[in-house]
């Protein structure tokens, strides 16, 4: 009993003095400032991009209409297909409108022969009445029939021409060059008047619709003023594969006022399309390019919100981090355009903010900016 109590009285000191080295050795771990990423901000030269989600359109695009009633006879063209100015396209059943047509003219000729009598009546009245056989009444009788006369042929001329349109409507023709689209009906079929026969679309050129914030606008017309690129109008279109598109375009034109509901205005670019890539109601991105010079950019990376206002850790000499609150201008992509709160030589935190807490220390591992913030 004497031995145990003896071991005892030594191995408790001892269990103490291990635990309490255990536990500054924790504690001098928790004390330990983290490493962490740091840059340093500096004023550089750059070129930015702003990506546009366009619709795309053709420059002539149409709906191609039935202007008179009847059966689809024939159908000349394919879904697809390139047609020419003036091509055929469509065969309406025109045995109806031939009819009315010779209706009109046999019309026209009772009303040239019924002028006819009616001139050769006013010449012999005119000479009974130069004879004084007949009052001078009978003659103002005589020309009022020749009038009435005269106006029948302009009626019955109208009528032809009327009857000549509606037999040319059975044949339908393109109205320019161009490539057709789908064709909902089938020979056969009886068409109305208005009925869609296809559509057809003009996509050697193609315009390009985009919409841009009010506030993008005014830098846009800003810019525009010293960099001769944008004098120029020139916008590049990247597909929807995101490949660049081979030719550049030139906007041309923009609304006259903003959308109320979105607060944007929309933009139209012409984009040439020799090789018929693409196609009317196609999809894509189109790219302003502006530069700015002497601008801070910092990396989306180390930037966090908190109601609404945008935080870094801005560290300082004694390499403790402090949330520092800024203003950008712009977002673009993976970094922020700074418009005031920061200044060149500032160090703040590259990544890890999400975890670090304000006043911590920390040992910061400068990063070259180069390497995080490309030349755009």
């Amino acid at each position: 009993m004497q031995k145990e109590m003896t071991l005892m009285r030594y191995t408790l000191p001892l269990m103490l003095f291990i635990t309490g080295c255990t536990a500054n050795a924790g504690n001098d771990n928790k004390n330990t400032p983290a490493e962490l990423p740091v840059v340093k901000l500096t004023q550089i030269d750059t070129v930015l991009y702003r990506d546009y989600v366009t619709d795309i359109q053709a420059v002539k695009n149409v709906e191609i209409r039935a202007r008179v009633q009847g059966f689809l006879e024939n159908i000349f063209a394919d879904e697809g297909q390139t047609v020419k100015k003036g091509q055929l396209l469509f065969q309406i059943n025109d045995q109806e409108y031939v009819t009315e047509l010779a209706k009109a003219k046999a019309n026209l000729s009772s009303a040239i022969a019924e002028a006819k009598g009616a001139e050769l009546e006013l010449g012999r009245t005119k000479i009974l009445v130069d004879k004084n056989v007949i009052t001078k009444s009978e003659l103002d009788l005589a020309e009022a029939k020749l009038k009435a006369a005269q106006a029948k042929i302009d009626e019955a001329k109208a009528s032809q021409t009327n009857a000549e349109t509606k037999l040319s409507y059975t044949k339908v023709l393109s109205p320019f060059d161009g490539v057709i689209d789908r064709i909902p009906l089938k020979t056969g079929s009886l068409i109305d008047q208005g009925a869609l026969l296809t559509t057809i679309s003009d996509i050697h050129e193609v315009y390009a619709y985009f919409n841009v914030s009010e506030n993008e606008y005014l830098q846009y017309e800003k810019a525009i003023k010293k960099d001769q690129h944008l004098q120029n109008n020139v916008i590049q279109l990247i597909l929807s594969d995101g490949t660049k598109y081979g030719y550049d375009g030139k906007i041309e034109t923009l609304d006259g006022q903003f959308d109320n509901n979105t607060g944007s205005i929309a933009f139209r670019a012409r984009f040439s399309n020799p090789e018929k890539l693409l196609k009317h109601g196609a999809s894509g991105k189109v790219r302003l390019t502006t530069e700015e010079d002497n601008v801070i950019l910092i990396p989306q990376k180390s930037v966090f919100e908190i109601q609404d206002k945008n935080y870094v850790f801005l560290v300082d000499k004694n390499n403790t981090a402090r949330m520092h609150s800024f203003v950008p201008k712009t977002r673009i992509d993976q970094c922020y355009i700074v418009q005031s709160g920061l200044k060149t030589g500032d160090l703040i935190v590259y990544e890890g903010v999400q975890n670090l807490r304000d006043g911590a220390h920390i040992k910061p591992r400068l990063t070259n900016t180069d390497s995080l913030i490309a030349r755009r």
